[in-house]
């Protein structure tokens, strides 16, 4: 089965993560939390959903896994200023392996400049700054585009979610 990195830090949209992180492990794949500092507990925005950081995106190498999941709410936005974090996505998505990227997840993908050309969609704010980063947005519940599968909101979980089982 695959093991499965979560980039994720606070502010993260509760439902976002813990629906296909849930569903993953149903599936049998392993969960691995990615954040800015191993140990600390990060809290989503609605439910405050807490969640604890298995390994800080400084020491982790994209070889350790088969797949990436970032989920949206406000934890792209303060993931794409650390310089590991924009590092970490861009080698994940040059490499090959699928990527799960949901809501405002473009806008780390963005930061590190790996859209230009591709295909996704994201949440309503952030259609421009797709388009600016030189990539087609389709408003659709999801966006499969080679190893890049999106979607918009929580509203498109259930389609997010097997079409990234279907990856997997």
């Amino acid at each position: 089965m695959s093991n499965i990195a979560v980039i994720i830090t606070d502010m993260f949209e509760d439902s976002e993560y813990s629906e296909p992180a849930r569903a993953f492990k149903k599936a049998g794949h392993t969960v691995v939390h990615i954040g800015l500092k191993a140990g600390q507990t990060v809290k989503g925005k609605k439910q405050g959903t807490p969640v604890k950081i298995d390994k800080a995106v400084k020491e982790v190498s994209v070889k350790e896994f088969d797949a990436l999941l970032i989920p949206g709410g406000y934890s792209p936005d303060k993931l794409r200023i650390d310089e590991d974090a924009v590092r970490f996505t861009r080698e994940f998505v040059e490499s090959g392996k699928p990527v799960f990227a949901i809501c405002h997840a473009p806008q780390l993908l963005i930061t590190a400049d790996v859209i230009r050309g591709r295909t996704i969609t994201g949440w309503k704010s952030v259609i421009q700054d797709i388009k600016n980063a030189g990539a087609a947005f389709i408003d659709s519940e999801v966006v499969v585009d080679g190893n890049l599968v999106s979607s918009r909101s929580p509203g498109d979980l259930p389609a997010f979610i097997q079409a990234s089982l279907k990856k997997l």
